[in-house]
């Protein structure tokens, strides 16, 4: 047998939220509760026959009414307090605030190109500093292909003279 339906209901906003739902667990997923609103006390069973109508001929569906007029909204809100004429008088006296100074930015951008350029320079003169020293290299190593060429024929020279020597003397 079903559970009979009871009618529940909530403030959502300017709005009452009524829901006809078997339990207050049924109600809060209608309304897409995460928070037990009855333990809260913002969510209560309804027991006023007028209000009842219309959620229970249409279970589980939530039904949203304007909790008054917007005149008894606007009459709700707190009266606005005239500003005092020294207040007023400071207010209307307010200049605009000046814009930020930029100068520090600047600075600090220029001193960050500033770096980039003394960096390039440097770079620079390695690069110049290392094309000098490959070419010292080079002419170090050809310089000692020249010292070590004649020095390697002497040396084959002597040898072949050495082994026809050694033959003769083993004879």
């Amino acid at each position: 047998m079903p559970r009979a339906l009871k009618t529940y209901r909530t403030a959502i906003g300017f709005h009452d939220a009524y829901v006809a739902a078997p339990s207050q667990k049924a109600a809060l997923e209608a309304w897409g509760a995460d928070a037990n609103l009855f333990a809260r006390g913002v969510a209560e069973v309804v027991t006023d026959p007028a209000l009842m109508a219309e959620p229970l001929a249409h279970p589980g569906q939530v039904i949203r009414r304007p909790r008054g007029s917007m005149a008894e909204h606007l009459a709700a809100l707190p009266e606005e307090k005239p500003a005092s004429p020294r207040k007023a008088k400071a207010r209307g006296a307010a200049r605009p605030r000046p814009r930020p100074d930029r100068a520090p930015l600047e600075a600090a951008e220029e001193a960050l190109a500033a770096l980039d350029r003394q960096q390039e320079a440097e770079r620079r003169q390695l690069a110049r500093r290392e094309a000098a020293l490959r070419r010292a290299r080079q002419d170090l190593e050809k310089r000692h292909q020249a010292e070590r060429h004649p020095l390697e024929k002497a040396r084959d020279a002597a040898a072949k003279r050495y082994e026809r020597a050694l033959r003769t003397w083993e004879g």
